[in-house]
């Protein structure tokens, strides 16, 4: 029995989801071929009259704090196109202890292609994230994936000046490693940010990936897109391409108006998600 004198506080409800799909190339169309939901992670899937096949990632519980762990899993076989996105912005809220931790996980078959095009992250001051993104491609198979993070709303007033944060990428290609970085910021993220050497104290940024053959034809066009904030960059690797750009800005709006446009282009036919708007 509890006494008069304590106060019993029941332990912290924590968020704990995965989902897995995969899809495969069937009479000329990409069809789902598998879905699992756990948790809070669920996936939707648009109706669409052509490839890509798109699908929507939700995350049930509305955010992440600290203890909690979303995983997702997307496997494109071989021929295959799909399109993924998110429901909303995920949004990161301040944590009392640990830390909120994502893993995505991507494959791609040969002749495959993946768009990983999920909605800014929005990070809260005194949280505390990382997220993990393994992406798997065969030979011959291609990849857009951006990830964007605004660290703060100042349309409402807020702003990140202090946590942790943490987003570590590794992708290879027929198994060899073609691309890798670890973007880590914090504790004092505000002061880190407002660097001349960093981001002059804008709060918005991403980072686009392209993984393709085409990526030499698109270099002009997206760095007339980025601007002055931000650019992008053209290597050869191996028997494909990589294009990585890296785009800052004052805010997620403004960030908006110019990923928007980039993504229609390194997208092609395909397009922007249908859940994007300004």
């Amino acid at each position: 029995m509890i006494g008069q004198d304590l106060t019993f506080v029941p332990p912290a409800q924590r968020v704990a989801g995965t989902a897995r799909l995969g899809c495969d190339s069937n009479g000329g169309r990409t069809r789902l071929r598998r879905l699992y939901q756990d948790g809070s992670a669920k996936i939707r899937m648009p109706a669409v009259s052509a490839d890509p096949l798109e699908a929507v990632l939700i995350n049930t519980a509305g955010g992440l704090t600290g203890g909690d762990r979303l995983g997702w899993q997307v496997d494109v076989d071989a021929g295959a196109c799909a399109s993924i996105t998110t429901q909303a912005c995920e949004k990161i809220y301040r944590a009392a202890s640990d830390r909120a931790e994502v893993r995505v996980k991507l494959t791609v078959g040969a002749g495959g292609r993946i768009a990983w095009l999920p909605q800014e992250t929005i990070v809260f001051d005194r949280s505390a994230f990382a997220r993990r993104l393994d992406l798997e491609l065969a030979a011959g198979a291609e990849a857009l994936v951006l990830e964007a993070t605004v660290f703060g709303r100042l349309a409402m007033g807020e702003r990140a000046a202090h946590g942790d944060f943490h987003d570590r990428w590794r992708v290879s290609q027929a198994g060899a490693l073609v691309h890798a970085e670890d973007f880590r910021i914090g504790p004092d993220i505000a002061a880190i940010l407002g660097g001349s050497a960093v981001a002059g104290g804008a709060i918005a940024m991403a980072t686009v990936l392209m993984i393709s053959p085409r990526v030499e034809a698109l270099l002009d066009p997206a760095r007339d897109i980025i601007g002055g904030q931000g650019d992008a960059s053209v290597w050869r690797v191996k028997k494909s391409g990589k294009l990585l750009a890296r785009l800052f800005a004052e805010d997620g709006y403004q960030l908006r108006k110019r990923l928007v446009p980039l993504v229609e282009l390194l997208n092609g036919l395909a397009g922007l998600p249908k859940l994007w708007s300004l």
